[in-house]
């Protein structure tokens, strides 16, 4: 198995015998998003996973969050090697997590979601000389230096701009855009991709946090919106309905012991509303329906977002 697109296995077994002190037995996976993500087997049986990405200012700060956030106890993969370069690319190594359940033992309930990423943002405030986030993954929020509605999409080729679609998901869009611009709230840092797929449980407790490549600065209330959207999504239709995200913004706001000021829980909604009309923008150009969101679900999320 060869580790993953424009990466040669003789860089990756250079890269680990420079790094780690072993050489590869074995490619035991290999995928790839925003990063290229390949497990590997060293000598000795010693099993790890390698990062390797094109370099980006924001990479640094995403690592340092990753590295703050298991040095506070935080349950995530131990950090390894920070960035290192590989030929063209950056890479890092962290330890390989394959246990734990995709929900908890309560399974799509709010409450544990939301109080697992209470406690990261609680820890990632005290992170101290993190450099800059920026940009945002397209998905976190319509913030992203152009006019236009659209952001590049971060998975597929396509001019979302460009493309035909239901003239209500740019609306859905350009509510969440109007609200979220209007923002005043203080920025907090936090994990801006908080679904299933990257979350591992054990009984009812959180016990492991993949993808730090996602990390964010953003106000807190984002934060909070953008998961309590996606949280316990397993595929796409399988989102957060109105109650459960009503029930996640609900739990976090417990756990992290405020409440939201009335204009913070507009944001809130907002940036679920952005996330899912992202989504089924995508599906709607590129598959020709939207299965992320519906017309009837996005007034009801518009509302929130709204307000009286």
């Amino acid at each position: 198995m060869l580790p993953g697109p424009g990466l040669e296995l003789a860089d990756l077994d250079a890269w680990c015998r420079r790094h780690l002190g072993a050489e590869i037995n074995a490619i035991l996976f290999s995928e790839g998003h925003l990063s290229t993500v390949v497990g590997v087997e060293l000598t000795l049986s010693r099993r790890v996973v390698v990062k390797a990405r094109t370099p980006s200012p924001r990479l640094r700060a995403s690592t340092a969050i990753h590295r703050w956030a298991f040095e506070s106890g935080f349950p995530c993969p131990k950090p390894l090697v920070g960035l290192e370069p590989m030929g063209q690319l950056v890479a890092s190594a962290e330890e390989m997590v394959t246990d734990g359940a995709i929900f908890p033992l309560s399974g799509r309930a709010a409450r544990p979601f939301a109080q697992a990423l209470a406690w990261l943002v609680g820890v990632a405030g005290n992170a101290t000389d993190i450099p800059s986030l920026d940009p945002r993954p397209p998905w976190t929020g319509p913030d992203h230096g152009s006019p236009e509605l659209w952001p590049v999409p971060d998975d597929r080729t396509v001019d979302l701009n460009a493309a035909d679609g239901p003239r209500w998901i740019d609306e859905a869009a350009e509510v969440a855009r109007e609200v979220l611009a209007a923002s005043t709230s203080p920025l907090a840092i936090g994990h801006g991709d908080w679904y299933t797929g990257n979350l591992r449980w054990k009984g009812s407790a959180i016990h492991t946090v993949w993808d730090w490549d996602s990390a964010i600065r953003a106000p807190e209330p984002v934060i909070a919106g953008l998961a309590s959207a996606v949280y316990p999504a397993t595929q796409p239709g399988t989102e957060a309905t109105v109650a459960e995200s009503e029930a996640f913004l609900d739990a976090y706001q417990k756990a992290r012991r405020r409440r939201f000021r009335d204009g913070e829980l507009r944001e809130a909604w907002a940036a679920g509303l952005w996330i899912r009309a992202f989504d089924a923008k995508k599906q709607a150009a590129t598959e020709g329906q939207s299965v992320s969101l519906t017309e009837f679900e996005s007034r009801e999320r518009q509302q929130r977002a709204i307000g009286p």
